[in-house]
C-alpha cells in the first residue's frame, strides 16, 4: 500500500521524468559565396551561342572556361543586373547544363542559399572546363519578356554566360562567338573579328562587364542610320516585323540627328569611342527600355515611323536611354556600383540615376524637336498631374521607392497610386526641374542645371569607364553651380509627404498645372495607343482595352464605390459599355445624372454608383504672368 506522503511526491516528480520533445535549432549555413577581387583572371573565357533555333526560341551555348589548377571553384549567373535595379536575372531559363573537364563529366551543386551560384571540383591536371546549356527564351509572353521571334532576337550575354566568382568583371576577358540565322544582320556595340567560320561572327573580346553591356539586336530587316559620323560615331540601328516599318523619313531622322546634337551640347562630352541606339519596331518581341554605356535596347511600337503622329508617347525613349550613357553608365551612385554581378546592389541615388535621366530625357526630347514644344509641356502637365494625385505620398517618401525594384520587382499592383511604384522616375523628374528653375532664379538667368551637367556629367570626356558619386558630390557640384543650400533642398524633397506634388518647378517656370474638360492631343494620342480610357482625374479610374479597370485611385470616387483593379464594366446607364459613352456619362453627372455602373468582378455581378459631379477633368499647363518663361527657355533648341 502507498502512503499518502509517497503518492504526493511521486504525483510532484511525475513531470519531472517525462522527456521534453527536442525543440529544433537553426542548420548552420553553408558558406558564403567567395567576394570577388580585383585580380586578372588567368585566361579568356570564350562563350559560343547558337541562335537560329527561331521555332522553338531556344538559345544553345557552348562555353570554355580556362582553369588555374584542380580544387572547388564556384560558377556565377548574373543575378544582379545594372539598368533593372534588381535581382532579376533569369536564371530559371538556365536549362541542361553538363559541365566536363576533358573526358570526364563534373558534377555540380547548386548553392542552397544563393541559388545563382553552382559549386563545382575541377581535377588535377585540367587546365580549362566545357559548359553545354540552352538559355530556354520565354514562347509566350506569360513566360516573361519573348527575345526571339521568326524576324528578329534580343541577345543578352548576361543570360548566356556563367562566369568564376572571386573576380572583379572588369577583369575577367571573354571571346563570344554567335551564330545567326543566314542572312540576318547584326547591331551591336561589340566589333566583329575576322576568322570567325562561315555563317558565324565572333566579337573583339572584351571583359565580361562590357560584354554584358553590350546587347545584341538581329533581324532580317534591319535599317542602319548614322546620326553623328564623327570621330567618335553614333548610329541607330531599327530591326522591324516588316520592310515597310523602317520607311523613315528624312524629317523623321532630323531630329533624331539633333538629339545627339543637343546631348553632346548639353553634357560637353562623349563617354563612349562608338555608341549604337539599337531600336526594334515590334508587336511580336517583348517591349524594353534598357541603357548601356556604349548603346541601348529600344523596343517601339511598329508604327514607331510609319505612324508618327499616332505615337508621341513612344518618341521619349530614345531620349531617356540615350542620356544614361552619362547619367546612370558613366556616373553611377556608389551604392549601385557593384565589383560582379551577384553582389547586391543599393539604390538609395536612383533619383539621380533615373530621376535626373528622366528630367534631362523630357529637355532631349523638346530641344531635338522629337517632341514640338507643345507636346513637350503636355508631357509634363501629365507627369506633374499624375504625381500630383500620388495620394501614397502621405505615407511614403520618394526616397523609399528607391527600393520598390527590389520589394515588387515591377509586378502589377492593386493600388498604385497608394503602394507607389518606382516613383524616383519621374517624380525625381519634378524635383531636378524645381532645381533648374531655381538655378535660373538665383542667378538671373545666367546659370542653369545645364551647368551642373557639364560639371557633374561632363568630366573625363572620352572615357567609358565608370566614375561613380555619393549624396555629398551631387551636393557640391550643386553648390559649385550655386551657391545654395542643395542638401535642405534636396533632403526635404526626398523625405517629404503630401498631399501634392512638388510642383515648384512649374510655378517656377512661368506656368500652373490646371483640368479642363478638354483633353491634350498628347493625351489623346497616349490613350489611343494604350487602347485605354484615362479618367483617373474624375472618376478616378483608367479602363483597359477589354473594358477592365486597370487602374483604381485610392481614396477617389471609384474606391469610394468599391472598385478594384481587375473589375470589368459592363453597362454604363443601362446601355453596353463603350469608352465614349462612359466618357458622355461623366460629363452628363455635372447636372445631376449619377454614373450607374454594372460591373462584373470574379464571378460577382452588380451595380454601382459613383458619386461623382465635376466632369471631364485633363491635366494642362496654363501659361502664368508675362515675359519670357523659364520653362520655355529650358526646352529651346541649344544647337542648329
Amino acid at each position: 500500500m502507498i502512503s499518502g506522503l509517497t503518492l504526493t511526491v511521486a504525483l510532484f516528480a511525475a513531470p519531472a521524468l517525462a522527456q521534453s520533445p527536442p525543440q529544433p535549432q537553426p542548420v548552420p549555413m553553408p558558406p558564403a559565396t567567395i567576394a570577388p577581387v580585383d585580380k586578372p583572371y588567368p585566361g579568356t573565357i570564350t562563350v559560343h551561342v547558337d541562335a537560329t533555333d527561331l521555332d522553338r526560341r531556344i538559345l544553345t551555348v557552348h562555353e570554355t572556361i580556362p582553369v588555374a589548377g584542380p580544387g572547388p571553384m564556384t560558377l556565377l549567373y548574373p543575378e544582379w543586373l545594372p539598368g533593372k535595379h534588381s535581382p532579376r536575372g533569369p536564371v530559371d531559363k538556365l536549362a541542361g547544363l553538363i559541365i566536363h573537364a576533358g573526358a570526364a563529366r563534373l558534377e555540380w551543386i547548386r548553392d542552397p542559399v544563393d541559388v545563382y551560384a553552382f559549386h563545382i571540383d575541377v581535377p588535377a591536371g585540367a587546365t580549362a572546363i566545357d559548359l553545354d546549356f540552352q538559355f530556354v527564351s520565354p514562347t509566350d509572353p506569360k513566360q516573361g519578356r519573348v527575345v526571339v521571334t521568326q524576324n528578329m532576337l534580343n541577345l543578352e550575354f548576361d543570360q548566356t554566360t556563367l562566369y568564376p566568382a572571386g573576380y572583379f568583371t572588369r577583369q575577367i576577358p571573354v571571346s563570344a562567338t554567335v551564330k545567326f540565322p543566314e542572312g540576318w544582320k547584326v547591331a551591336t556595340a561589340l566589333r566583329p573579328i575576322a576568322g570567325a567560320p562561315a555563317g558565324e561572327t565572333t566579337f573583339n573580346t572584351v571583359p565580361f562587364e562590357t560584354l554584358v553591356d553590350s546587347p545584341i539586336f538581329a533581324g532580317r530587316y534591319m535599317r542602319v542610320i548614322p546620326l553623328d559620323t564623327s570621330s567618335r560615331p553614333v548610329t541607330l540601328n531599327v530591326v522591324a516585323d516588316r520592310p515597310d516599318l523602317l520607311a523613315a523619313t528624312d524629317a523623321q531622322i532630323a531630329p533624331h540627328v539633333k538629339l545627339v546634337k543637343e546631348a553632346v551640347a548639353l553634357f560637353g562630352s562623349k563617354h563612349f569611342d562608338h555608341y549604337d541606339l539599337l531600336l526594334a519596331l515590334s508587336d511580336k518581341q517583348g517591349g524594353i527600355g534598357l541603357e548601356h554605356h556604349r548603346s541601348s535596347e529600344n523596343g517601339s511600337v511598329p508604327g514607331y515611323f510609319t505612324e508618327w503622329d499616332k505615337n508621341p508617347g513612344a518618341h521619349g525613349l530614345l531620349p531617356h536611354e540615350f542620356t544614361h550613357s552619362w547619367d546612370g553608365k558613366f556616373r553611377r551612385g556608389a551604392d549601385s556600383w557593384t565589383p560582379n554581378y551577384n553582389v547586391p546592389m543599393r539604390n538609395s541615388l536612383l533619383w539621380v540615376y533615373e530621376g535626373g535621366t528622366q528630367y534631362f530625357g523630357t529637355v532631349l526630347g523638346g530641344r531635338s524637336g522629337i517632341w514640338t514644344p507643345q507636346q513637350t509641356l503636355d508631357n509634363l502637365a501629365g507627369y506633374a498631374a499624375t504625381y500630383d494625385a500620388v495620394i501614397g505620398r502621405t505615407w511614403k517618401p520618394l526616397i523609399d521607392t528607391t527600393n520598390d525594384p527590389i520589394t515588387a520587382a515591377r509586378a502589377p499592383e492593386p493600388w498604385r497610386n497608394w503602394q507607389r511604384s518606382e516613383d524616383y522616375y519621374t517624380e525625381g523628374l519634378l524635383i531636378w526641374l524645381d532645381a533648374d528653375t531655381l538655378i535660373r532664379e538665383r542667378s538671373k538667368g545666367k546659370r542653369s542645371l545645364d551647368d551642373f551637367a557639364h560639371r557633374f556629367f561632363g568630366v573625363d570626356d572620352g572615357a567609358w569607364t565608370e566614375l561613380s558619386y555619393t549624396f555629398d558630390d551631387v551636393v557640391a557640384a550643386l553648390n559649385a553651380t550655386e551657391p545654395y543650400d542643395w542638401a535642405k533642398f534636396l533632403n526635404d524633397r526626398l523625405t517629404s509627404h503630401g498631399p501634392g506634388a512638388p510642383l515648384d518647378g512649374i510655378t517656377r517656370g512661368g506656368y500652373k498645372l490646371v483640368y479642363t474638360d478638354k483633353q491634350s492631343d498628347f493625351g489623346k494620342a497616349a490613350d489611343s495607343a494604350a487602347k485605354r480610357i484615362d479618367l483617373n482625374y474624375s472618376l478616378g479610374l483608367s479602363v483597359g482595352k477589354d473594358a477592365d479597370l486597370t487602374q483604381v485611385m485610392w481614396g477617389g470616387p471609384a474606391f469610394k464605390a468599391g472598385l478594384t483593379v481587375g473589375t470589368v464594366i459592363l453597362a454604363v446607364n443601362g446601355e453596353a459599355y463603350d469608352g465614349d459613352g462612359l466618357k458622355r456619362a461623366v460629363t452628363a453627372a455635372k447636372a445631376g445624372k449619377p454614373v450607374e455602373l454594372m460591373v462584373k468582378n470574379a464571378d460577382r455581378f452588380r451595380v454601382v454608383t459613383i458619386d461623382w459631379s465635376g466632369g471631364l477633368r485633363y491635366p494642362h499647363l496654363e501659361r502664368t504672368g508675362s515675359g519670357p518663361a523659364s520653362l520655355d527657355a529650358i526646352i529651346a533648341s541649344r544647337t542648329k
